[in-house]
């Protein structure tokens, strides 16, 4: 790489500039709205900042280039990455230039597990990065985290779980892992991907480059990603509830090299937190980096990220969860089917995607609170399921769900929808409940 055209300048985008930078390589830089940190960027940098608001800023922007690195949230249909293509600029995300020049590090690469999926990645991402870490490793989560992959090589880690989101696998050419697992796969992100199809075979790009000498994890329930995983030269092991190499059996979850721990040991045990627990065991086991008896603590002990099915209270007979993380109806209805009786707390902005698997647990609904931009989608969702009601913000939302509980029943937000109507992100949405739903009661109990 003798140029670089960097486009997007957020988190990603920023480590990526220095990273090419402190390696002498020559960086232009762009994002859709130039803003005064971006030219500061750029300034300390030395670099250039190109606007690209016309056809020849774009000729100017890609001029010389030989590959552009678009920020993980610009998709394949912008003018940028179209102009790129044509002009025969070779287009990569970061974790696919973290990896070759990890390859080419001074005493060799280290291990790099990988993890993708509709849901779960990051929940699996932080298990497996957890039990490395109980067997003495120093650990680099990245990828789709807080912390890029090309910002995280130079740092002395001893191996590195990389979190592989269709966005950033999208673009790679010889990204792989030593181990990795393929969670589950739902219609997600179809604005980005224009369909199913390019999302699968994104997600797919995960294993493009497997060898003999690796491991691919695949779930026994699901026969897309079966296929896939098994169609590699690597070796293929699977997990699941009941069934598969990793599996719940007598109450433990076992593996082919002995019982892990029992699921009262687990540090939460819903059904698909022991699925992530099990394919991280075997990410971590699999790949020689742990054995059976290096993971059992660490699986006792974890503790999840927050607003992913978190416990808020236990208010008037009824417990109060924030799955804000939930996204997309495949993940909203994930949670829904952790419970028996619940109130749902529902809507935001949707993704094009169909809310109406969300409702196909009815006999678990006891009504929905429909919320944000498409509340009325979410009402037509659950037409005829259960009582609906549509809320104008979350302290109503609150309201409306409370006077809809049932004594020993479940309010849960989880909205399958992204938040991009009333927040900036699902972390800002879930503190607003999480906050409303304390002040509604402290009001409450005062009152009584």
């Amino acid at each position: 790489m003798k140029r670089v055209a960097v486009f997007g300048l957020a988190l990603a985008g920023e480590a990526a500039a220095r990273a090419l930078v402190a390696r002498g390589i020559d960086v232009v830089l762009s994002d859709d709205a130039i803003t005064d940190e971006h030219r500061n960027l750029a300034s300390e940098l030395g670099c250039a900042l190109v606007s690209v608001v016309t056809q020849s800023d774009l000729g100017s922007f890609l001029d010389g280039v030989d590959v552009l690195i678009p920020a993980p949230g610009v998709a394949p249909h912008h003018r940028v990455v179209i102009e790129a293509i044509v002009r025969g600029v070779f287009v990569r995300t970061e974790i696919d230039i973290a990896y070759e020049w990890e390859q080419q590090r001074s005493g060799g690469p280290r291990p790099i597990l990988g993890v993708t999926g509709t849901d779960g990645k990051t929940t699996t991402t932080m298990i497996t990065a957890a039990l490395l870490r109980g067997g003495g490793r120093s650990v680099g989560e990245v990828g789709n985290t807080d912390l890029p992959f090309m910002a995280a090589i130079d740092q002395p880690f001893d191996a590195f779980v990389v979190e592989c989101s269709s966005f950033r696998l999208q673009f790679t050419n010889v990204f792989r892992c030593d181990a990795s697992v393929w969670l589950n796969l739902a219609p997600d992100h179809l604005d980005w991907h224009g369909s199913l199809v390019n999302y699968t075979e994104a997600k797919r790009r995960l294993w493009a480059h497997s060898q003999s000498n690796d491991v691919v994890v695949a779930p026994i329930t699901s026969e897309l990603i079966l296929e896939s995983a098994r169609a590699t030269p690597a070796r293929c092991v699977t997990f699941g509830l009941d069934a598969g190499d990793y599996r719940v059996s007598s109450g433990s979850l076992v593996s082919p090299h002995g019982v892990i721990c029992s699921v009262d040991e687990l540090w939460r045990s819903l059904p698909h937190d022991i699925t992530n627990s099990l394919a991280a065991a075997a990410l971590v086991i699999e790949s020689g980096l742990g054995g059976v008896g290096d993971v059992a603590t660490p699986l006792h002990t974890f503790e999840s990220a927050r607003h992913r099915i978190e416990l808020v209270g236990q208010f008037d007979g009824s417990a109060w969860y924030d799955d804000s993380k939930a996204t997309s109806p495949h993940a909203a209805l994930t949670a829904i089917r952790s419970f028996e009786r619940i109130v749902l707390i529902a809507g935001g902005r949707n993704k094009d995607l169909d809310l109406g698997q969300m409702a196909t647990e009815p006999k678990r609904m006891v009504g929905v609170v429909a919320i944000g931009d498409d509340a009325a989608a979410i009402r037509r969702a659950f037409e005829g399921v259960c009582v609906v009601r549509e809320a104008t913000s979350m302290d109503e939302a609150v309201s409306f769900a409370h006077t809809m509980a049932e004594t020993g029943g479940t309010v849960l937000l989880s909205p399958g929808c992204t938040s991009y109507d009333w927040y900036k992100n699902y972390n800002e949405r879930g503190d607003d409940f999480q906050d409303a739903v304390r002040k509604y009661f402290n009001r409450t109990e005062s009152s009584s």
